[in-house]
């Protein structure tokens, strides 16, 4: 289950709609509605939640990772060393982040990819990635029907 930057996670692209999403992982195990109507799809088994934005018409924008299988650029990456990550972030020129940190937990944010790595007990617990907003504000979606 790789993360693809800038794309998506194992089968799943930026712009899916969720009927698409359906027919690669099924119905979802939950379904939430948050504070601006955009849809989360949660699924236990992928320990994964998709974000459909709803000013989008319900494409994929947003996807929060916490599989210990996921791999980023090649390497485990959850529930491995802060430094290690880094390590391999580094190699592949991602270096810039901007961190703060929530109830003890360490936030690192990296724009360019829109990549967000939380990490807790010097340990990735978590990863979020995003769709990309081009030079003319509009997502780049990676997925078209």
């Amino acid at each position: 289950m790789e993360i693809k930057l800038q794309h998506g996670f194992d089968r799943l692209l930026f712009g899916m709609t969720q009927k698409y999403v359906e027919t690669l992982y099924g119905k979802p195990n939950r379904v939430i509605k948050d504070e601006e109507d955009n849809i989360i799809y949660v699924y236990y088994q992928e320990k994964m939640k998709l974000t459909f934005y709803a000013d989008e018409d319900f494409r994929l924008g947003y996807i929060t990772i916490s599989n210990p299988a996921a791999t980023l650029l090649g390497s485990k990456a959850l529930q491995t060393e802060w430094d290690l990550v880094q390590g391999t972030l580094a190699l592949n020129k991602i270096d810039k982040y901007d961190q703060h940190e929530e109830d003890g937990v360490q936030i690192y944010f990296n724009e360019e990819n829109w990549l967000m790595l939380y990490v807790d007990y010097n340990e990735v617990v978590k990863i979020e990635i995003g769709a990309i907003i081009n030079d003319k504000d509009e997502f780049n979606w990676k997925f078209n029907e």
